[in-house]
């Protein structure tokens, strides 16, 4: 009987180095490789069942650890660096750091954000490989005219905006909202597909339930587009009648002496600063409520689904926030978490109490969440139907060959 176990385990084994073998290489494409905030990227690349992902970029950056034996990037540190650096994303010259990326045979080029997309360009050419791009949030909804006179990427993405258009064999959007909002640039409709990345439900599920604490959750960065200054107010109003409550909040950015000054007129609030992927999970497992009201900001720039909602939802938490942007795509709204219209910070405050003191909307909608969630958005089956739109888009090229 030991023989026949034994034999089994050597053919799974086998089966599935084969299947890795035979998996077709693709690039990931990404300026920075890869900031905390795009957990996304990685979690979607690594999921992929028929492709092998290989992450390119200009340069490394503190944050996300890709697998080094499948990771490249164009600068390395130093003066040398940045010259080859800045002499690719100038002039558009494929370098030989670059090249060694033909030897993959990589089917296809997927860059994430338009900006990125921009950069990917000429290796697509030189690899005469479709370029698959998705756009996330600013990238399709800032203004233009607040992006003229910023960085170079920026520029050079109105720049060749229209290009990017035209040469791009698919454009995929991280909700309809975005999609909408590519349309108004200009992006041709034909081309564009709304595609959910996913959650990955293996890792944000509720195992051993522990007691819920009070606790309001931020999750995001300190920036405008995020709205903590609406959660500091509406928590001001929580707290007059619920003294327990308290305000966490995880994430850092330019706003956060000017929200700590606002937040001192609170009882309890933490500002926490940029935390582990595994710290928030925590987090979201004693919080009793998320609230992230995002807004638009002045430049435009808008939330484009929300991914922090899906994740705080697949681990029981119900949500609090504005219906702005695709959060509406994400949550909801009185099924898995409430939505007040954007900056009515006063209703945002009513919602967060209603869900501290009506245990039985708040069972309710902890259930609806996670149901919703592996129902919607589960990161296994939106790669595969990412994958499927892999093979549409290779088999289009292969027919205009033939």
């Amino acid at each position: 009987m030991t023989d026949y176990v034994e034999y089994w385990f050597r053919w799974r084994k086998s089966g599935w180095l084969l299947r890795m073998r035979s998996k077709r290489p693709l690039v990931i494409f990404r300026n920075r490789i890869l900031p905390y905030s795009e957990t996304f990227i990685l979690a979607q690349g690594e999921r992929l069942e028929r492709f092998q992902a290989h992450y390119v970029g200009l340069r490394r950056v503190r944050g996300l650890e890709c697998p080094a034996d499948r990771t490249i990037v164009l600068n390395c540190g130093g003066l040398r660096g940045a010259l080859r650096e800045l002499a690719y994303s100038v002039l558009g010259r494929v370098p030989e750091r670059y090249r060694e990326i033909s030897r993959l045979a990589p089917a296809l080029v997927h860059a994430h954000f338009g900006t990125s997309g921009i950069r990917a360009l000429p290796l697509s050419r030189h690899l005469r490989v479709p370029l698959v791009v998705t756009f996330h949030g600013s990238d399709a909804t800032r203004h233009d005219h607040s992006a003229r006179g910023s960085t170079l990427r920026r520029w050079q993405y109105l720049r060749s905006r229209h290009t990017l258009a035209r040469e791009a064999a698919l454009i995929v959007a991280v909700s309809t909202f975005i999609k909408d909002s590519l349309i108004e640039k200009g992006f041709p409709a034909e081309k564009i597909v709304v595609h959910y990345i996913g959650v990955d439900t293996e890792i944000f599920s509720v195992r051993s339930p522990v007691p819920r604490e009070p606790i309001v959750l931020f999750v995001g960065r300190l920036v405008e587009k995020k709205g903590c200054e609406f959660l500091i107010r509406a928590m001001g109003q929580v707290q007059r009648s619920h003294p327990e409550a308290a305000l966490v909040i995880l994430g850092d950015g330019p706003l956060r002496s000017l929200l700590e000054s606002q937040a001192r007129s609170l009882r309890r609030v933490r500002f926490l600063g940029a935390v582990s992927s595994d710290e928030v999970r925590k987090w979201m497992t004693r919080a009793r409520v998320l609230s992230v009201p995002s807004v638009r900001a002045a430049s435009g720039d808008a939330e484009g689904f929300g991914m922090v909602f899906a994740e705080a939802n697949a681990l029981g938490l119900p949500v609090a926030s504005f219906a702005s942007g695709g959060i509406v795509e994400s949550v909801a709204h009185r099924e898995t978490g409430l939505l007040a219209a954007e900056r009515d910070w006063e209703t945002l405050g009513r919602y967060i109490s209603e869900l501290f003191d009506d245990a039985e909307l708040w069972d309710r909608m902890s259930r609806a969440g996670r149901r919703r969630v592996r129902a919607r958005f589960d990161l296994a089956v939106q790669t595969r139907k990412l994958e499927g739109l892999y093979e549409e888009v290779l088999n289009r090229a292969q027919a205009r060959v033939e």
